[in-house]
């Protein structure tokens, strides 16, 4: 497979296991565009970024990196990269407008042509199904507090892979359900904007059950070789001090950021403490008998997004601790302040740290043997821009993912089970409510005219793919 000019192959400094998968990934909203074109209605996230106020400089996903129109010349560059995986999602509101009822043909007919061209390219399609577009319509009958919900979704999930399933082996239900349901109901930065704490924690149980449903959904249409996965942006919590109060501030918070998912869907239980810690909130009488039994429905493997650790400690007595504007830590904020972690920073302020993703892989390894488990995101921004030569530079990006990798390899050779690695992203593109200002890509998007010009990160990338690991 021909790669973005990687040298020869050589003697590795760190090999990965033969098998082990390398991708990239992208969603749906960041990079698609054609927001409004051949059918698509408009999404939670179309909604919010038209909203005065809420994306910065007014950006919107209307045509992001225009990837509808240019996909062929992206699955190029992914071919050119030499990955394995490819790691897409589906946008909701393309293939089924109204969040219920029949599908799309046109929006189907859009991905199976992005499966086809990627199989003709030997890449592994990977699909998300939910990288947070959910359909206005469902929004206005309530959203993800709303139990009705989950149960379309699951609808929605056996429509797709009725139509993917002969092409797509590999499926991932969610990505970063806590994003979606604290940013987004809690602390409103994140769409549909809303600020009701106990909306959050009835959508973080609606968001369970659906994987549940949805997982069965899949598994009744798909073939019995087919992978079902779930992603979760689990939060690697250090504590600033090992006081009993500052522990007591990573249980709070490992409690609302990680274990209300884990929980439910690999243990079929409510965090107790975390139903303590919210009784001023909610009784948590909306789950219902049955519901933690479906959420663990089982998958084949857990998908892990990381970018930088969390550092807490106890409130101090008589200081504020929530920061401005509503929490997301929902039964937390009252008694946790969180701190910068020392080192580094990336273009989004957040610190460069690989030990912590070593750390959370050990975790997990302890905490659930047997699940296999993907770094299905990591990565980070800088202020990447083209030289009068047309060239990206982006030693930080480079020296970003071989620490990060170095830590996969490390906890793999620690009994960690990890089976794969996808660099977030493949495109700059539409990085949220943060507009275009932040750049991830392997590849540099010209906003203005869409060109796309592989970075020296790319390179470096297509590199470590053609070695199998890291060079010494």
């Amino acid at each position: 497979m021909t790669t973005l000019d990687s040298s020869p192959l050589t003697r590795t400094g760190l090999a990965f296991p033969a098998g082990f998968r390398w991708g990239t990934a992208t969603a749906a909203y960041q990079i698609e565009g054609a927001a409004a074109l051949y059918g698509r209605t408009p999404s939670i996230w179309d909604t919010f970024s038209h909203a005065p106020g809420k994306v910065l400089h007014g950006d919107t996903g209307d045509t992001a990196a225009d990837h509808y129109h240019r996909m062929d010349e992206d699955v190029e560059l992914l071919r050119r990269l030499g990955v394995s995986d490819y790691r897409f999602s589906v946008a909701w509101p393309r293939v089924q407008p109204t969040g219920r009822g029949p599908a799309s043909r046109s929006g189907l007919d859009f991905y199976r042509r992005l499966v086809d061209a990627l199989l003709a390219a030997g890449i592994r399609p990977v699909a998300t199904l939910y990288h947070w577009d959910l359909p206005q319509e469902l929004e206005d009958l309530g959203g993800w507090p709303v139990r009705q919900t989950a149960e379309r979704f699951a609808e929605y999930a056996g429509l797709v892979a009725g139509a993917l399933g002969d092409r797509v082996a590999s499926w991932t239900t969610f990505n970063e359900p806590w994003c979606s349901a604290f940013l987004g109901y809690a602390s409103g930065v994140h769409a549909p904007g809303r600020t009701e704490p106990e909306a959050a924690l009835r959508a973080a149980h609606h968001f369970n059950l659906a994987h549940g449903l949805g997982t069965a959904a899949l598994r009744a249409v798909l073939p019995p070789s087919a992978e079902v996965s779930l992603t979760l942006n689990l939060h690697a919590l250090r504590p600033l001090t090992h006081s009993a109060a500052d522990l007591d501030a990573v249980r709070r918070i490992d409690a609302v950021g990680n274990r209300i998912f884990l929980d439910p869907v690999f243990h079929g239980r409510l965090p107790q403490d975390l139903v303590r810690d919210t009784a001023g909130v909610t009784d948590w009488s909306f789950v219902r008998d049955g519901d933690l039994a479906a959420a663990g429905e089982p998958i084949d493997w857990l998908g892990i997004n990381y970018y930088s650790p969390t550092v807490v400690a106890a409130a101090e007595p008589g200081l504020a601790v929530a920061p401005a504007g509503p929490s997301p830590w929902v039964g937390a904020e009252e008694h946790v302040r969180f701190l910068p972690a020392p080192g580094p920073r990336t273009a989004m302020d957040w610190p460069v740290d690989a030990g912590g993703l070593h750390e959370l892989l050990v975790r997990l390894r302890d905490e659930l043997p047997g699940v296999p488990l993907m770094i299905t995101e990591n990565g980070a921004a800088y202020g990447d821009y083209a030289d009068p030569e047309g060239d990206v530079h982006d030693p930080d990006r480079i020296g970003y993912l071989h620490g990060h990798l170095a830590s996969v390899h490390r906890a793999i050779g620690d009994g960690a089970d990890v089976r794969g690695y996808f660099v977030w992203s493949l495109l700059d593109n539409f990085e949220w409510a943060y507009g275009y200002s932040k750049r991830f890509g392997l590849v540099h998007v010209d906003f203005a005219t869409q060109r796309r010009t592989p970075k020296d990160s790319a390179r470096w990338y297509a590199d470590v793919i053609a070695r199998g690991g890291l060079p010494a």
